[in-house]
């Protein structure tokens, strides 16, 4: 018999999961009793929770094996039909990294969760058990650092408005309070308290701050490519020479339009595969192949040959005169597969983050040469964690310094 104040003994919890599982396979609660051999008030108790009150004044709750509505909550955490499976083949004797490749989780997810969620009044792994611990432990609302912390609620929020990502953010915590670190935060933290002011603390408008503008977070999903064109004589991305692909060789540079409301408007933009610098072209009529290859020579030719190496591009009609381009900036134009704009991903990146200046659905000829220049100048000289957290600008800087291949 169980001591007073301690949780049931070991078999009665294994028949309280047994009963669980029964009345999930539709069985009646009083059939269920029957089968797994306790009294129907214990059944009842069990069906639908309790809450017991100790001498001292401790209220321990029980919550009910049914009628729950689960909530909904995201797929990195384990659910209970994996805690279930988890129980399963640990008590056959499968080991950690047999368990973890069986349900396609990392094997240490598995070991922290034999050593943080077992039983413990047996000091066995109890699958409902498990799920109930997990559940109680998830649920602790509490004071963030950012409500607490006004300093750092400020740093966070004017970086924010300059249009830092919090990715950005969280390293500049670091490098700012190195010896602090209650002031460091994950960006997944920022990014809740964008979207949840009352958790964070933040002013109701930062989440147009951020790269999409969207007031609620959405799943990412990859944009539709623009309709190839029909282009001759193109040099395929499969042709490129392999030291493209490293990105150690700088001047290979990747080429887009964003375009505005109805295709009637457009912005050429290139980036540098290296230094992610970026350079942003001015068309402010049609965005024709002629209009595409002058602002592209107009950007490019200031540069050092070194610097202009290859450009890579899909097969968009305004690429017409690609061979011009070569011919006049000793630049090979490489064209990508169709519809792959994956295969131009430092561009399809920073369109992302100019779709912050440049919004879709909007008239993009109402920017003017000098508006551009500016924004190409901000992005430049943000920090960029795959630059080690240099700037675009640095790096182009660094790459102009020296003085041959």
């Amino acid at each position: 018999m169980a001591g007073r104040g301690r949780p049931g003994s070991a078999p009665q919890t294994e028949k309280r999961e047994w009963f669980a599982r029964l009345i999930a396979q539709g069985v009646s609660s009083s059939q269920a009793c029957r089968i797994v051999g306790v009294n129907r008030r214990t059944g009842k108790r069990w069906r639908h929770g309790r809450t017991i009150t100790s001498s001292t004044g401790k209220r321990r709750h029980y919550p009910p094996v049914i009628n729950v509505g689960k909530r909904e909550i995201s797929s990195r955490f384990l659910s209970e039909d994996e805690r279930v499976r988890i129980g399963d083949l640990h008590r056959a004797g499968h080991g950690v990294r047999e368990i973890a490749a069986e349900i396609g989780r990392n094997a240490s997810t598995i070991s922290r969760e034999l050593r943080h969620n077992r039983d413990l009044a047996s000091g066995s792994y109890r699958p409902f058990t498990a799920q109930r611990m997990a559940v109680e432990r998830r649920a602790r609302p509490g004071r963030g650092k950012l409500i607490r912390d006004l300093q750092l609620r400020g740093f966070v929020a004017e970086r924010l408005t300059k249009r830092w990502s919090p990715e950005q953010i969280a390293h500049a915590l670091r490098m700012q309070f190195p010896d602090q670190p209650d002031r460091h935060l994950a960006a997944e933290t920022i990014y809740q308290a964008v979207y949840r002011p009352e958790l964070g603390g933040l002013g109701r408008t930062l989440p147009t701050a951020l790269r999409t503008g969207r007031r609620r977070r959405k799943p990412h999903r990859r944009p539709d490519a623009r309709r190839a064109g029909r282009l001759v004589d193109m040099a395929m991305i499969g042709q490129r020479p392999p030291e493209v692909a490293d990105r150690t060789q700088p001047g290979h540079w990747q080429g887009d339009l964003i375009t505005g409301e109805s295709n009637r408007s457009a912005i050429g933009t290139v980036v540098e595969r290296s230094s992610r610098f970026t350079v942003l072209l001015y068309l402010p009529g049609r965005h024709t192949a002629e209009a595409v290859r002058d602002a592209l020579v107009q950007a490019l030719e200031q540069l050092p040959p070194r610097l202009r190496r290859s450009l890579t591009w899909d097969q968009g009609s305004e690429m017409a005169r690609h061979a011009e381009i070569t011919q006049i900036l000793g630049m090979p134009v490489f064209f990508c597969d169709k519809a792959s704009p994956w295969q131009r991903p430092s561009n399809e990146n920073t369109n992302g983050l100019l779709r912050q200046y440049f919004p879709k659905g909007t008239d993009l000829r109402v920017h003017q040469p000098e508006d551009l220049a500016v924004v190409a100048a901000e992005l430049n000289d943000r920090p960029r964690k795959t630059l080690g957290w240099s700037a675009p600008t640095d790096q182009l800087e660094a790459f102009l310094r020296v003085g041959a291949d």
